[in-house]
């Protein structure tokens, strides 16, 4: 089985440029990890086109979450390829209903990223392995903290893992703290694995994973020793700021999403 990497840039504001990477695993049939943002179909099928395939396709679309850069496009592969799309049950929720996802965690453009509900055909698990054409098996590796309910694809010794590590250099959103540390346990420990697929960078090697998990770990102790130290039970809004100001990240202090980072660390 082969794997093409697909970078999707977007804006979540007119200053704020983002990018994600999609996945394409190509065999008898096709297979996406993730959709990008609502749009990301046009690059694509693109794509698919200079590789000689189409979209009809496409058998099967895994989320590894149900944040709008990882679910854009997932219905209209659905609507367009007849693929079935796969999610775990803490995610579900969110890609069924956009508008509860919305609610409970708005963001900047939100449906212009998020695009529109779709519905999750199979709910996947930790340990769930779904079997594909050609003797492939995909194994379900639950990797939370980053989103409530997040998974990782193990095919063969690739892991495709999207935002589970936090990086430096970008913002760090999580929004459990037993969960984030677990997960990188996890990944630290998992064996037989020879390529990571984040949805935030270019593929690792396990030396390069395990950098990157230092990194990570180093992220989440330095941010829960800063709120321990300046929680004095104020409000979230001063304790961020507070934050911010202590570690010279200052254009997060209205960063709602940091804000959460913050929360699951008092």
């Amino acid at each position: 089985m082969k794997v093409h990497q697909i970078k999707i840039d977007f804006n979540v504001t007119e200053q704020i440029k983002r990018f994600v990477y999609v996945y394409i695993l190509e065999a008898e049939s096709l297979y996406l990890i993730d959709s990008g943002v609502y749009g990301s179909e046009t690059k694509i099928m693109d794509y698919l086109d200079s590789i000689g395939r189409n979209t009809s396709e496409i058998k099967g679309v895994f989320l590894t979450h149900a944040h709008p850069d990882h679910i854009g496009s997932a219905a209209w592969f659905r609507e367009h390829s007849g693929c079935k799309i796969y999610a775990s049950e803490g995610e579900r929720l969110w890609i069924e209903d956009i508008d509860l996802q919305f609610k409970e965690r708005p963001i900047p453009n939100f449906y212009n990223l998020a695009g529109k509900s779709s519905k999750v055909d199979f709910v996947v698990k930790d340990g769930d392995e779904i079997r594909l054409e050609g003797g492939a098996v995909i194994k379900v590796i639950r990797t939370a903290g980053h989103s409530c309910d997040e998974v990782s694809y193990l095919v063969g010794d690739c892991l495709f893992i999207g935002d589970a590590v936090p990086v430096k250099g970008d913002i760090p959103i999580f929004i459990d703290e037993q969960e984030i540390r677990k997960t990188m346990n996890i990944l630290e420990t998992l064996e037989g694995i020879e390529t990571y697929y984040p949805a935030w960078d270019r593929t690792y090697d396990r030396e390069m994973m395990k950098s990157r998990l230092a990194d990570a770990v180093e992220i989440i102790d330095m941010l829960k020793n800063t709120v321990l130290e300046l929680d004095d039970g104020t409000d979230l809004e001063t304790l961020t700021s507070q934050v911010c100001d202590r570690l010279n990240m200052q254009m997060l202090k209205t960063n709602p999403l940091f804000c959460r980072t913050i929360n699951c660390l008092r």
